[in-house]
């Protein structure tokens, strides 16, 4: 018999039945389990939006389980140290917090334009490789400015090692055995350093550190002074990769939306009518303008989080809900099925992106909202992604009304193992009269 204080726990549950749906598994856990239920032993999901928060906010409880995606190369003069490391975190996050992406908004917009006037109009189109090119134009030129057309290659040859290394499959080999997706991850993150580094190095040898995310890292701290060269590339392949993977999956929901949603979409295009006619000349203020399109973009995100499952291991034993959790046990945190409670949002499963405004017109915040995570661990470059995806669906909107093909055949298959994605998706555009 189990303890009192244990997570309820499915009777169908177990990794078959969750490795068949994933989704069907986690709303069904939530609905007759509760706010916390064991998926196995050892494996309990937290399936509310007061205990999602607890585990993401208490990291010293709850740390992160997986390695990161790109560890840092092994090299003959050494890793560099944790503190190393933490301060190329802090120099990082001061090119991607809010007011720098604000600053920066007339050189995000023109990539989100350029998306919309290279879609190919009247015909059905696979869109999500053209939103992910978009995307890695925009993120990559966001973080490296005038040397992104140099790194573009590279960074695109990181994604497809992400893509190969993250494939399903039936073993789960020790992190110490060089399997192939491993192997060509270390060449293809190898590649990408070995392209930045003599960037890095005539950036600080000439002087001219630049405005972009790279410069924020190469400029001398006032606690710290310089960054070690190896910190600075250890950082960013996956920083680099990030600014477009998470965001493609969202906006190929987001996309979706507007051809499902004609009359959303009509906002979106009433709003966007007032953009400049040369994207550069965007500014904060012109963002701020687009209060419809940020709420349509954040109630897609609530419906479909593209991070829509968060993997933490607990550090030693502690309550959740009421509930004892043993040291080393993992936990799940489902921003899926907390972003569908009732409690938190009135009609949790319909589509309203009115609920993310008020009558004063500034988007407000009902409930909880966990689509970029939150705690030490959320997303960093969260108010990129925002700013990349409104733009993006403003000037879709403004130049085309979308729909989905004809047919009995679905235009895209849904997708859970790394992400929540539409596979497949496609698309039609036809141009505003």
């Amino acid at each position: 018999m189990g303890r009192m204080n244990e997570p309820p726990r499915l009777p169908e549950g177990s990794f078959a039945a969750w490795s068949h749906d994933r989704l069907a598994l986690a709303r069904r856990g939530a609905d007759e389990c509760g706010d916390v239920w064991q998926l196995e032993p050892g494996v309990y999901v937290a399936a509310a939006a007061g205990p999602c928060e607890a585990v993401l906010r208490r990291a010293q409880d709850f740390a992160q389980a997986s390695s990161p995606l790109f560890p840092p190369l092994k090299r003959s003069s050494g890793a560099p140290t944790n503190e190393e490391r933490a301060h190329a975190h802090a120099a990082r996050m001061r090119g991607l917090r809010p007011q720098a992406v604000a600053a920066r908004i007339g050189e995000i917009a023109p990539g989100a334009a350029r998306f919309a006037d290279q879609w190919p109009a009247g015909q059905d189109v696979e869109i999500l490789p053209l939103v992910r090119h978009a995307l890695a134009e925009i993120g990559v030129r966001y973080l490296f400015s005038e040397d992104a057309p140099t790194l573009l290659p590279f960074a695109s040859q990181l994604f497809l090692a992400r893509e190969v290394l993250v494939r399903p499959s039936r073993w789960v080999w020790p992190r110490w055995i060089p399997t192939p997706a491993r192997r060509f991850r270390t060449r293809q993150q190898l590649a990408f350093t070995n392209a930045l580094r003599p960037i890095v190095r005539r950036r600080r040898s000439s002087g001219r550190l630049g405005d972009d995310m790279l410069g924020q890292m190469l400029r001398p701290s006032s606690g710290y002074g310089l960054l070690p060269e190896e910190a600075i590339l250890d950082t960013l392949p996956g920083i680099t990769v990030a600014t477009f993977e998470t965001p493609s999956r969202a906006a190929g929901w987001i996309l979706l939306y507007l051809a499902r949603h004609p009359q959303a979409a009509e906002r979106v295009a009433a709003e966007a009518a007032l953009l400049p006619a040369n994207p550069a000349a965007t500014t904060s203020t012109h963002l701020d303008s687009l209060q419809y399109t940020q709420a349509l973009v954040r109630e897609v995100l609530r419906l479909h989080p593209p991070t829509w499952l968060l993997t933490r291991r607990a550090t030693r034993q502690t309550q959740l809900a009421d509930y004892t959790i043993d040291a080393g046990s993992t936990v799940l945190v489902c921003p899926y099925t907390a972003h569908r409670d009732a409690r938190e949002h009135s009609e949790p499963d319909q589509f309203q992106p009115e609920r993310w405004l008020d009558d004063s017109g500034p988007p407000a915040k009902p409930g909880v909202f966990l689509s970029f995570g939150t705690g030490p661990h959320g997303c960093e470059g969260a108010a990129l992604a925002m700013t990349m995806l409104t733009l993006l669906t403003a000037q879709t909107a403004r130049c085309y009304h979308l729909s989905e093909p004809s047919g009995p055949e679905p235009s895209y298959q849904v997708t859970t193992f790394e992400g929540l994605a539409t596979v497949g998706l496609r698309l039609r555009a036809t141009l505003r009269s």
